[in-house]
């Protein structure tokens, strides 16, 4: 097996059943899943100036060895990966055993430190130049499509939605699954209720779908104003996402399922859902916020 240093994708994917250095943009990252056997697996889907996106299967032993890509757009350096095809598609393998990565901003144009490594990774002198080559040809670009994000107070159905909320709290249900307290400042519409007067008095509605956390701390944490969304967590991967999740850190959520339970919102988490980290200075986090004070103000508008 020959051993490539750095190839742009373009002559990477004819480089079949070779080992090949890769450094490109992010455009998608799956949640971890387990394998047939004892490992993890997520896939990415990257893309350079030379050549459209290509698939990444990343294997690891541990979790923790994945990467955590905090935003669609960062940049990937793939050290050791393997070019395949399989039905005229080609693809990259990260192997456990031999392959590494690093992963950088993909728009701070100043920082070539990454922000997650594993062990064996080696950096190159010409590493930055490159970043800073795709940094350029990203700002320029329009390679990443950026969907529509919902207000929690434009959820009018039953459905998938697109969130940019600010976690609350974590914790466990009392069947054993994990969620999550979030917000955006804004109040989800009122359902209207269809149940006979006589069924009320034996099977009165829930004040709330899932029990509140127990500690009165908690509570006074929580804001005034705003509907505080419960998010359920039905993922076998918890433990890659209880690290993403950070408690009063704002996040894109993708594809979340928003659901009605006797009268009340909440949305589920699921393995088609993506969650990603936002900086505090997001333009969609300061839109929430104007939003919030203007309620505040004119709360019957």
């Amino acid at each position: 097996m020959v051993y490539r240093r750095f190839l742009c994708i373009k002559d990477a994917v004819a480089c079949i059943n070779d080992k090949v250095d890769l450094i490109a943009v992010i455009l998608s990252i799956s949640l971890p899943q387990t394998t047939r056997g004892t490992d993890y697996v997520c896939k990415l889907k990257i893309i350079d100036e030379s050549h459209p996106e290509i698939p990444v299967h990343v294997f690891a032993q541990e979790i923790d060895h994945l990467p955590f890509v905090a935003a669609v757009g960062d940049i990937i350096h793939l050290s050791r990966v393997v070019m395949r095809i399989y039905e005229g598609d080609v693809y990259a393998i990260f192997n456990k055993r031999f392959s590494s990565f690093a992963l950088y901003d993909g728009k701070d144009v100043e920082n070539f430190q990454p922000y997650q490594v594993l062990l064996r990774y080696e950096a190159r002198k010409h590493d930055a130049m490159i970043i800073a080559g795709l940094r350029k040809w990203l700002a320029s670009s329009h390679v990443i499509d950026e969907p529509n994000f919902s207000l929690l107070k434009e959820i009018n159905e039953v459905g998938l939605v697109n969130l940019v909320c600010k976690v609350l709290h974590i914790c466990k249900t009392t069947d054993d699954k994990w969620m999550a307290f979030i917000w955006d400042g804004t109040d989800v519409p009122p359902i209207s209720i269809y149940k006979k007067p006589e069924d009320e008095e034996h099977n009165p509605l829930p004040l709330h779908f899932k029990p509140l956390p127990s500690s009165g701390d908690v509570l006074h944490t929580f804001p005034t104003v705003g509907t505080i969304l419960r998010l359920i967590f039905d993922v076998e991967c918890m433990p890659y996402i209880l690290q993403l999740l950070k408690v009063r850190q704002w996040f894109k959520l993708f594809c979340v399922e928003c659901k009605v339970h006797e009268g009340l919102w909440y949305g589920v988490f699921t393995s088609y859902s993506k969650i990603q980290d936002i900086p505090n200075v997001d333009i969609l986090i300061l839109e929430r916020q104007w939003i919030k004070q203007i309620d505040c103000l004119f709360p019957f508008d």
